[in-house]
């Protein structure tokens, strides 16, 4: 029996402050809020969110963009945070999961997520989300293809994705219930 953990991991760095990286310090504009942090240049913007933020609904996942579990908005569009670096999001528009809500109102697409049961260990619903608010905000009736094509990105291994359709399809009837005529008004 090995009587040390010694070579298992390393030491827990008590001050990570005193370690001689370089750092930088930014304003990043997340959830509507500003913030100034003081971040070592290699983290990613995942890393910051979860460990400098305390933003913890963005999740770890492949850490190499494959599975979309880290999607975040930037200026609206979806991004794998585990891919970008804060430099280069400083004084861009951020929206993480937990910038989805307004206080206690869900937003329809976490109400229909929610109804449907589209969730089922929900660790990929935060970056899901993300990418089908990209989608319904720029297109408020999409098709099912279309619904399809703009979650390609994001990986599932619990559900069989038809769940987490009917989800994307019932938010987008409550956002904009009433179908476009194509006629202008007045």
């Amino acid at each position: 029996m090995r009587q040390s953990l010694e070579g298992y991991a390393r030491p827990v760095v008590k001050n990570e402050l005193q370690r001689d990286v370089e750092r930088v310090s930014l304003a990043l504009d997340v959830n509507g809020e500003r913030s100034q942090v003081l971040v070592p240049v290699h983290k990613t913007l995942l890393e910051v969110l979860r460990e400098d933020m305390a933003l913890t609904g963005t999740k770890h996942g492949c850490e190499l963009g494959e599975c979309g579990t880290c999607t975040v908005l930037i200026d609206g569009r979806p991004q794998l945070s585990c891919l970008v670096l804060p430099l280069q999001v400083e004084d861009r528009a951020i929206t993480t999961v937990e910038g989805l809500a307004v206080g206690s109102e869900l937003h329809p697409l976490q109400q229909a997520f929610a109804e449907l049961g589209a969730a089922q260990c929900g660790y990929c619903t935060p970056g899901i989300l993300l990418a089908s608010r990209a989608l319904l905000d720029v297109n408020p009736k999409p098709t099912r293809d279309e619904i399809r094509e703009a979650l390609a990105g994001n990986l599932c291994r619990c559900t069989g994705y038809v769940k987490i359709l009917e989800a994307v399809e019932l938010a987008a009837e409550r956002i904009s219930p009433l179908p476009h005529s194509g006629r202008g008004s007045g």
